[in-house]
């Protein structure tokens, strides 16, 4: 297998996707050893191995080793080229695992990205299509990527375990990042929330909005949970439902939380009225935990400051995740960039503790852009 210069190395198939993203947008190559080396089935996964396809599938020139027990990776990057594609991917996560690194690649291509991905929306791991919509796509905004082209649609529903769903994703591109001042999440003024059921009865949501609302209006009266029952073809090939439920802040941070049924024919059933109220207090939970951007989107933040213009960039989160704390290690790896990181006291901003990170941008600019 060809070495090269400079490559960075890791070991171990945690975090594959945070590296292979860095990479990627730093343009180093990345060699991996030892994925899962020890285990019974050494090696990428089904689904790590559809990943790499899709990051080829969106780069131009990028080459990729894998040797025969698929346990060590060898990836150069290429330029990021974007355009219209479609990728099925993998049943073994959702499309939420593979949309998250698409955010964070999608502003820096050579043409605006325009992607059909295809499998499972909702399941119990991942972020789902619905909450990324909320959550993520705001964001972005933030950042200076906005128009109409910036879009998540969610086309059809799929759930596992044999998916079926189908969400179109458009991202415009940009040649710089602004910096953010995000320090002041505001308090929250309504709650909004989409309630899905694919094959089995429409009843069900209004089961889950029943339960949900009868916890969350004990906080305020904003609250619409709207109900969402596909049919046909448009309802994948597996039978579910869940709830994800979206908390907006009068300065325009968005906190989410969700939940799913079990897969067909695995775990126990759950009870609609049990899913809503349990999804509630989730979202409360997140509420406590706090900051301007949840749990789910803070390598996202983190990523963008990073790569914004050569200012100071702030913002404030709630506890870091494990995921979080990874993910600040690699861009130190990656692009040399360290965060300035004081914890807040309780008293200060209500709820849990809370992180200020700040960090001055690398003044990233997008060279693959077309020179018009």
């Amino acid at each position: 297998m060809a070495e090269a210069a400079g490559a960075e190395g890791f070991a171990g198939c945690n975090f594959l996707r945070q590296r292979l993203v860095l990479a990627t947008l730093s343009g180093r190559p990345v060699k991996i050893r030892r994925i899962r080396a020890k285990e019974e089935s050494p090696g990428l996964r089904d689904f790590e191995a559809n990943f790499i396809r899709l990051i080829d599938k969106i780069t131009n020139g990028s080459r990729i080793e894998i040797n025969q027990t698929g346990t060590s990776l060898y990836y150069q990057p290429g330029l990021l080229y974007g355009g219209s594609l479609e990728h099925d991917c993998s049943l073994n996560r959702s499309i939420g695992y593979y949309l998250e690194s698409l955010l964070c690649l999608a502003p820096f291509m050579k043409h605006p990205l325009r992607i059909v991905l295809r499998g499972i929306t909702n399941d119990q791991v991942d972020p789902s299509v619905d909450v990324l919509k909320t959550t993520a796509i705001p964001l972005l905004k933030r950042f200076g990527i906005d128009g109409e082209e910036l879009e998540l649609k969610i086309t059809r529903r799929g759930m596992p375990p044999k998916g079926g769903g189908e969400v179109i994703f458009s991202c415009p591109i940009r040649k710089a990042l602004k910096p953010i001042q995000y320090i002041d999440p505001g308090k929250i003024k309504r709650i909004r929330g989409m309630a899905y059921s694919v094959r089995v009865s429409p009843q069900i949501a209004n089961r889950i909005v029943d339960s949900a609302r009868s916890i969350l209006n004990k906080f305020l009266p904003d609250i619409y949970i709207h109900t969402d029952h596909m049919k046909g073809t448009s309802s994948g090939k597996s039978p579910g439902f869940g709830l994800s439920l979206v908390a907006e802040t009068t300065n325009g941070t968005f906190l989410s939380a969700e939940l799913a049924s079990n897969p067909q024919g695995q775990g126990t059933a759950v009870l609609p009225e049990d899913l809503g109220s349990n999804c509630a207090k989730l979202l409360l939970e997140e509420i406590y935990r706090g900051g301007c951007v949840d749990s789910a989107n803070q390598s996202l933040v983190l990523l963008l400051m990073t790569l914004g213009q050569q200012d100071v960039s702030k913002v404030l989160l709630g506890p870091l995740s494990p995921y979080t704390i990874e993910f600040l290690r690699h861009l130190r790896s990656y692009f040399q960039v360290m965060f300035k990181i004081e914890t807040k006291s309780p008293e200060e901003y209500k709820g849990g503790e809370k992180v200020l990170m700040t960090c001055v941008g690398i003044g990233f600019s997008n060279l693959s852009k077309t020179v018009k």
